[in-house]
């Protein structure tokens, strides 16, 4: 296949992913692959924040790769992390050079066999939760087709997180509202059971409930659970505030 060719099947493949069953390691893992076979590099890999905004290796293509980002965070120093905080494309064309500017990274680089190296933001306009990593095996720049494609499959990694992320918070949030309104049911058919075989209003069966609840240091929601399945009469509930 020609380049052009390598590049539509990786944007392809990617978008794919995205649609599918997604699997964010699975989706980085190839993202790196594509990143090898598409663009002019040796190796690649990508690391993701945590909720403390600390940098974590996630994929690798290779395990020299792997243990080189692991040395970057651990040293924190390097390409992928200079990325992360200035949120654009860092590039060192020669390692042989890059020791004042990373004096632990660029040694161990070097010492790895790779010769150049490049950092591209995971963005998604002022949210960055990432680095794409970039090593070759000789000293050169990328050409500008390339960095233009690396920023393009970083930017689609950056949206795919994002979007699962963002997903995976609404469906908990859908969760939590599912799980408030079937409590209020319940509440309210404990309500009518306590207000029902107490002949008191409804609001009064609910102060019943709410003081029970209260005293024993128990949800409401089981209280009123009990209430139903007939664990807790309602007569246990209407001892006096305070009782």
């Amino acid at each position: 296949m020609t380049r052009e060719e390598r590049m539509a099947r990786a944007f392809v493949d990617l978008a794919d992913t995205l649609v599918r069953d997604f699997e964010i390691l699975d989706f980085l893992d190839l993202l790196c692959r594509r990143c090898v076979e598409v663009l002019d590099v040796s190796a690649a890999g990508v690391l993701l924040a945590d909720e403390n905004r600390e940098l974590r290796l996630v994929a690798a293509s290779s395990e020299a790769m792997r243990v080189l980002e692991v040395f970057e965070v651990q040293n924190d120093e390097g390409p992928c992390l200079e990325a992360y905080r200035v949120g654009e494309q860092v590039a060192a064309s020669d390692l042989s050079a890059a020791s004042d500017r990373w004096p632990r990274f660029a040694p161990k680089a070097t010492e790895a066999g790779f010769r150049s190296a490049f950092g591209f933001p995971l963005r998604l306009r002022a949210d960055r939760i990432g680095a794409l990593n970039l090593f070759c095996t000789t000293a050169s720049d990328l050409v500008v087709a390339d960095v233009r494609a690396a920023q393009a499959l970083a930017d689609i990694a950056a949206i795919g997180i994002l979007q699962e992320r963002a997903l995976r918070e609404a469906n908990a949030l859908s969760d939590q509202l599912q799980h408030a309104l079937h409590s209020r049911v319940m509440i309210e058919q404990a309500k009518g059971i306590v207000a029902s075989q107490l002949g008191v209003e409804m609001g009064e069966a609910f102060d019943c409930l709410r003081r029970h609840s209260r005293q024993n240091n128990i949800p409401l929601r089981e209280v009123a659970a009990a209430t139903i399945d007939g664990a807790v009469r309602p007569q246990e509930l209407s001892g006096p505030p305070g009782g």
